[in-house]
């Protein structure tokens, strides 16, 4: 009972200190706030309507009033940078670096700024310096990362090799396959400097490091074509449609010159038809229709592009078979196929594109590499109207 008395004296003493704490947080609280100079409030207040322009103005006038405010410094210089002015951007965070009553912290974020600052201006002779200096640091894996974009852009795979080995998600399905195509970069390099057994040496690296690469199998084809070994060519680039039958399309041109170079075009003929019904694709279809016209006549391309078209309903099948109906048609009928044909192929032109998986940029050309966003094999040779037939 005694114990229980005592706990009651002491409940309203607690009551009474946390009341007496919380006020005088409030009062600290309230007394930051005065502290701020209005126009950095003015400042945030832009910012929540997304009206920039306003808000540096405002950050501008709050670092005249307070220039010892760090935190208003890289708010500003994140906002020039943004804007597109760099050097704006690169002024405000080298004068940060330069202060010497920045912590550690402090000094390092100032650093990590000023080199994506450098890395958004092209600057990338800089920006790699900047990063450098970062490795070891708390913010190592943040250098790497930017280092890596650095040396993909300078094209310098050896150094973004070395880069990526270091990474902290060593050996992960996204680090396998950036690594194999940096491998592939230096093979293609090779392969077309004529240095065939250091193009030998990457693409094995390549695909030890990803035996899945499509591009690893591409370019040990196009190693073995080179040294005349047809057989082992055919053999890399058929190994593609166990790797992804995507990709066969790429492979197609190649496979029907080496048939062809052998003397057994029929059975390249008959490989690709196979391909098509296994896998369809447009491309794939363009590059079997252009060699049958050329080998077997319009009627058998006509034939080919028909049939295709009953499995696989497309515009660009469509437009295919027009041109194979415009060669056959009588002489009579071809000024009327030729405006139908043209009218498809202008809506053809608009959705005959290759679309990134990962950011959704488009383009006419195939990349390994997506311009827009940097991913590697995020663009499959697929074309824009494919991705609408897919149930």
């Amino acid at each position: 009972m005694e114990i229980e008395f005592w706990w009651l004296l002491a409940l309203p003493l607690f009551f009474a200190l946390g009341w007496m704490a919380a006020r005088v947080d409030i009062r600290h609280v309230m007394k930051e706030s005065r502290s701020l100079p209005r126009s950095y409030l003015n400042g945030l207040n832009f910012l929540l309507n997304e009206q920039p322009d306003k808000a540096i103005d405002a950050f501008i006038e709050a670092v005249r009033i307070d220039p010892d405010t760090v935190e208003l410094h890289f708010a500003l210089g994140s906002l020039f940078r943004r804007r597109g002015e760099t050097e704006r951007a690169i002024r405000m965070h080298q004068h940060l670096v330069d202060r010497e009553d920045l912590n550690e912290s402090q000094r390092l974020q100032a650093l990590a700024e000023l080199g994506q600052d450098y890395l958004k201006a092209g600057l990338l002779d800089r920006a790699e310096s900047v990063f450098l200096r970062l490795r070891g640091t708390a913010l190592n894996d943040v250098a790497l990362r930017d280092l890596l974009e650095i040396y993909q852009q300078e094209k310098d795979w050896p150094k973004a090799i070395d880069i990526a080995k270091a990474l902290p998600d060593h050996e992960s399905v996204w680090w396998r396959k950036e690594m194999a195509n940096f491998h592939c970069e230096m093979a293609s390099d090779a392969l077309a400097d004529s240095r065939l057994d250091d193009a030998e040496t990457a693409i094995q690296s390549a695909l030890q490091i990803n035996p899945r690469s499509v591009r690893g199998s591409l370019i040990k084809g196009d190693l073995a074509a080179r040294r005349g070994d047809l057989d082992e060519a055919v053999l890399a680039w058929k190994r593609i449609e166990g790797q992804d039958p995507l990709y066969l399309s790429l492979a197609a041109e190649r496979l029907m010159k080496a048939y062809d170079a052998q003397g057994r075009i029929e059975d390249g003929l008959q490989l690709l038809r196979a391909y098509l019904e296994r896998h369809s694709s447009l491309d794939l279809l363009d590059v079997l229709f252009d060699r049958t016209l050329k080998l077997a006549g319009s009627l058998s391309a006509y034939d080919l592009v028909r049939d295709e078209l009953r499995r696989n309903p497309s515009v660009l099948g469509l437009d295919k078979m027009l041109e194979a109906a415009l060669v056959a048609a009588p002489t009579e009928l071809r000024p009327d196929i030729e405006l139908v044909r043209q009218l498809v192929h202008s809506h053809t032109r608009r959705v005959a594109r290759y679309r990134c998986d990962a950011c959704g940029f488009k383009a006419r050309q195939f990349y390994w590499r997506c311009p827009a966003c940097g991913g590697w094999e995020t663009t499959p040779p697929r074309r824009t109207e494919e991705y609408d037939l897919v149930p």
